[in-house]
């Protein structure tokens, strides 16, 4: 994930946002109940609405950063002598609490129309209200949108226009008006980053253009060589084909579509291209391979060595080689050159990376500040891909940049030229359906593959995140799922609309331990794939019991502790928790600390609190000192490596972790050096992205939450690979969340086509 930030620091001019004990008492205000005027009067004086601003805060509907951030443009408005609008005040708290959902800006249109839901204020899962001075709690008190319902357009954008702290970029101030949309400057100035980056990219002259060209005609025979199917379109090749020709590219696909093959064969392609360019004299472009995080690299790690095993080096034009392919694939903060106690990287335009081709896996992990910070780091003429699937959930912090790009990307909205340039190199038709004679630039850097060769044809995981995904989920694919009715699917809850939570929060304990095989259509036995059988789900029993029955003892070497150890990561894989909450009974702190006690009443661990063996953790922040990155898991083991006063061997507590800068190597880390982690039989859905686990059971609340999603819930079935179990604490919750979008405010979409108009 994008480094640890906070989201204002310091503000363009060095006014600390916290210089004020935000938390102090407050007057009181009138109900929303009384009358419009009285709601009015909230925007009368600066006081009142900053007032306003602080219930908000108290009720935990906005953070004391809104609040604080909102002080800090009355603080600028008055030094310049300006007496702010109270409605500019509101707007900027606003903003920064979109910010802090992830939105990049505030669209005011979208705003006014339905402040409810684009705030989502006052939140669903809010367990408080705006408190009286009698300190009793006031239902009725203004929300969000009984404000903004007295206000206009036109009245917003006047303000906003006439503001000292509000631009339209062109000189520095902390607010920036775009058209409708009101940014916190450094978004502002991260999306113009990224859309630059871009624009001038697919603007550059490609040698490829020309079909009838020596480096066309060699990708052309490259193609041909590294794909010999037998279907009449090959996305994967009309995916490499377009990349190859432009100096940015996206390829888009969902889970074993093929993505990292895709890219492998295209490396290889543009390696023959530079092979055979006299202007090259022989030399092979550089690249680089990055993932958002550690154990996405890891991921990629695996997966790409395979695939570059597995290419017609031999056969390829351009003497392309073995070496001339990266295996390495590190993190994107490592690659820019991450710095302690600030957001700047090393690598940036007066030292760019050197690098002719960067490309990122995971793409829609990446946030506009670090994609901001990618495109700064890059040489001008750089190649840059993106890869990953569009589908699923935005990055955790602002902006969902790899969505926006690829809004266009089902129907392709090809050109007739591009769609002739495309048959030319890969030798088949483009479906009339993907050709759009209207086509924008973009929509020409863009491929989306659309077959999954992972899942077969009557696999449940497919067909369910397929349901999910185009909104198709009815009672006939929930009866499938409930009934085991597919191989690898299966619902536990009971038939009940809604049972009684704690019922369902122990079933979700005794399921994590042994998994439920017999749940599954014939309890999980006899399946086959590639032509291999495939265990049945298991739970995380397994891994513990390979860790208590392990054999190694104080004269084993160290070599074989590793190996046990690499062994004991892979069946801790085999099955993963995912929830949508991070607080309360279905998040990770409530299911985490049930399910270690559920293990504790099983005589699998030890305790069920502070170290232990067999304690999962998850890294939940970058330690460059160490070498762990954010989301790397480790795993405690006794190990007898210490040494008593009387020279005897003394059991102690280490946490392995995969290394990644060795192939199957294994970092064993005292429990006291570990400082940002948590446990994990239980993580979230954000924290999943970029992993794969063998069975992943995903646990959804029994109430509807703004972060429940679409997306949330398509994300979670994906990460798993063979096996998947859904509890649902109440089944409807499903079909709402499902039916909720996730859609972030930006304007790099509209950026990028208002630059050809």
């Amino acid at each position: 994930m994008s480094r640890s930030r906070s989201h204002t620091g310091k503000s363009d001019h060095q006014i600390d946002l916290f210089a004020e004990d935000i938390a102090a008492e407050t007057p009181t205000i009138p109900a929303a109940g009384d009358t419009t005027f009285a709601i009015k009067d909230l925007l009368s004086s600066p006081d009142k609405t900053e007032t306003l601003l602080l219930h908000w805060q108290q009720a935990e509907w906005i953070r004391a950063l809104d609040v604080g951030f909102a002080r800090l443009i009355r603080e600028l408005s008055e030094e310049q002598g300006e007496r702010p609008d109270p409605l500019l005040l509101l707007l900027a708290a606003l903003v920064s609490h979109q910010v802090g959902r992830g939105h990049v800006c505030v669209d005011l249109g979208n705003l006014l129309a339905d402040a409810g839901h684009t705030l989502s204020l006052p939140p669903e899962e809010s367990v408080q209200e705006p408190l009286t001075d009698s300190g009793t709690s006031e239902p009725d008190r203004p929300k969000p949108a009984d404000v903004l319902a007295l206000v206009t357009l036109p009245e917003c954008l006047s303000i906003l226009e006439g503001a000292c702290a509000v631009s339209d970029g062109s000189h520095t101030t902390p607010l920036v008006l775009n058209g409708t949309r009101l940014y916190l400057r450094r978004f502002w100035r991260y999306e113009q980053r990224i859309a630059a980056g871009i624009r001038h990219r697919l603007a550059l002259p490609s040698p490829l253009a020309d079909p009838e060209s020596g480096p066309a005609r060699t990708l052309s025979l490259a193609l041909d060589t590294l794909f010999r199917s037998s279907e009449p379109v090959d996305y994967q090749k009309l995916a490499c084909a377009l990349a190859a020709r432009n100096h940015f590219a996206v390829i888009t696909g969902g889970p074993g579509t093929g993505k990292t093959t895709t890219v492998v064969n295209l490396l290889a392609a543009l390696q023959a291209v530079a092979g055979e360019s006299p202007e090259r004299a022989g030399r092979k472009y550089r690249i680089r391979l990055a993932a958002p995080t550690g154990k996405a690299a890891a991921r990629l790690n695996e997966s790409i060595g395979g695939a570059v095993s597995r290419l017609p080096l031999a056969e390829l034009p351009g003497n392309v080689d073995l070496s001339d392919i990266p295996t390495r694939v590190t993190t994107l903060h490592r690659l820019l050159g991450s710095r302690p106690d600030t957001r700047k990287f090393r690598h940036n335009r007066d030292n760019p990376l050197l690098v002719d081709i960067l490309v990122i896996d995971e793409a829609s992990m990446v946030d506009v500040d670090l994609m901001a910070s990618v495109f700064d780091a890059l040489p001008a003429n750089a190649q840059l891909i993106l890869l990953g699937d569009k589908d699923q959930l935005a990055s955790v912090d602002a902006g969902a940049v790899l969505g926006e790009l690829c809004q266009r990307a089902l129907l392709a909205h090809y050109t007739p030229e591009t769609a002739q340039w495309l048959a030319a190199m890969a030798g088949s038709e483009i479906p009339e359906s993907l050709v759009d004679e209207t086509g924008q630039p973009m929509d020409q850097a863009v491929a989306m593959l659309r077959k999954s060769y992972r899942f077969r044809e009557d696999s449940g995981i497919r067909a369910f995140a397929e349901a999910v995904n185009t909104n198709a989920l009815d009672n006939a694919m929930l009866r499938q799922i409930r009934e085991a009715e597919f191989d690898d699917v299966i619902l536990l809850n009971s038939r009940s609309k809604s049972g009684d939570t704690e019922d369902t929060l122990d079933l979700v304990c005794r399921h994590a331990i042994t998994g439920s095989p017999e749940a599954f259509r014939n309890a999980g036995q006899g399946r086959q794939v590639n032509g291999q059988s495939l265990p049945p789900p298991v739970g995380y029993r397994h891994y513990l019991e390979r860790l208590q029955n392990h054999g190694l003892n104080e004269s084993s070497p160290r070599e074989d502790w590793d190996a046990m150890a690499v062994q004991l990561l892979e069946a801790f894989s085999d099955f993963q928790v995912l929830c949508a909450l991070r607080k309360g009974p279905w998040g990770v702190e409530g299911l985490n600390d049930r399910i270690a006690r559920q293990l504790l009443a099983e005589k699998l661990i030890s305790r069920a609190e502070g170290w232990y063996e067999g304690r999962p953790v998850l890294i939940t922040g970058n330690d460059y000192n160490l070498g762990l990155m954010n989301g790397d898991i480790g795993i405690a083991v006794n190990v007898p490596w210490d040494r008593t006063d009387t020279g005897e061997p003394r059991y102690t507590l280490r946490v392995a972790f995969p290394d990644s800068d060795t192939a199957g190597g294994i970092r064993w880390i005292s429990p006291s050096r570990l400082q940002q982690l948590e446990t994990v039989y239980a993580m979230t859905v954000h924290k999943s992205q970029g992993s794969e686990f063998n069975h992943t059971c995903l646990v959804l609340p029994d109430r509807l939450s703004p972060v429940l999603t679409k997306e949330l819930v398509y994300t979670g079935i994906t990460r798993a690979r063979n096996w998947f179990s859904l509890i649902a604490g109440d089944i409807p919750v499903l079909r709402e969340a499902v039916s909720q979008q996730v859609s972030r405010a930006s304007g790099l979409a509209l950026a990028l086509v208002e630059s050809t108009d």
